[in-house]
């Protein structure tokens, strides 16, 4: 028996890491996982068949399993946006921010393209610092932030998620030239990216680590939570949140709400608010259809 981590998935076949080596590997013929699927990043036990091939025959327990992108046992998600063009998509921003800390990941905002922006455009970076995550500034052509950005990548599993031509793929092959990853441009039509990256893989590190290299989106659904657990998912709310009158408060119209307190005084950004109270809405509409 051997272990090892799957690292891909394609056609059928799934590519698992082991040490230094990358091992082909299928399903035994009537072998099923209790319907369990198998993703990038499960941590496998294989061992060898006939003719040279190999056979998973054992999942480890998942520490996490992430939808959008679909790898298992991630430890941090750097969320990548463009400093100019595509326009930063702050609604997406802050839906991968309630799944990160849904799935309690290491967090990193980090803005690419800075050589190509002027600093008015970064102004909107300022609430998310204030929020309290980590926020790095990086170019593939200058490689400002590159040797931050390896250093948070050193010994985790990490998943690079965003849209289409924030310069995912460009980043990593800044920092490491021999992957030569597909790198594509922005739509002078719709100001969006076009889509290089066809499926996830989990890419080795010099130094340790992995990091997903995964295909853009536009959306991403709302973890399964109830309403009212939304504000947990908030960052900056959560320090206020225990001081509102009522312990369901939902920070929309209850009096003596402490996070409506915040946002009145500029502690709380109005940018995240109306994304709170938009995702608030999906969510009660969301529970009232399924009910």
């Amino acid at each position: 028996m051997l272990e090892g981590i799957v690292i891909k998935l394609y056609k059928g076949y799934y590519y698992v890491r082991v040490d230094e080596n990358k091992l082909t590997c299928r399903l035994p013929g009537k072998f099923r996982f209790k319907n369990q699927d198998i993703f990038v990043g499960d941590r496998v036990k294989i061992k060898q068949a006939e003719n040279d091939t190999y056979v998973i025959c054992e999942i480890f327990e998942r520490q996490n399993r992430l939808l959008r992108p679909p790898v298992a046992n991630v430890e941090q998600a750097v969320i990548v946006l463009a400093a100019h063009k595509p326009e930063a998509n702050l609604e997406l921003l802050d839906r991968l921010l309630v799944w990160a800390e849904y799935e309690m990941l290491n967090i990193v905002i980090c803005l690419n393209k800075i050589d190509l922006a002027e600093e008015r455009e970064l102004a909107w970076l300022n609430v998310y610092k204030q929020a309290g995550y980590t926020t790095l500034l990086t170019s593939a052509i200058t490689r400002a932030g590159l040797r931050e950005l390896k250093e948070l990548f050193c010994g985790k599993i990490s998943v690079l998620a965003g849209q289409s031509g924030v310069g995912k793929s460009s980043l990593l092959n800044a920092l490491y030239p021999k992957l030569n990853l597909s790198t594509g441009s922005v739509s002078k039509k719709t100001g969006h990216g076009r889509h290089t990256t066809r499926h996830v893989e989990l890419i080795p590190l010099d130094g340790g680590g992995f990091v997903a290299d995964a295909p853009g989106f536009s959306n991403v659904d709302l973890p399964d939570i109830e309403p009212n657990e939304l504000s947990d998912y908030f960052r900056d709310f959560r320090r206020f949140a225990g001081e509102c009158r009522f312990d369901d408060c939902m920070h929309k119209r209850e009096p003596r709400c402490a996070v409506k307190k915040a946002l009145e005084s500029g502690e709380i950004s109005d940018l995240r608010y109306m994304n709170y109270l938009r995702f608030l809405n999906e969510l009660t509409e969301r529970k009232r259809r399924y009910r």
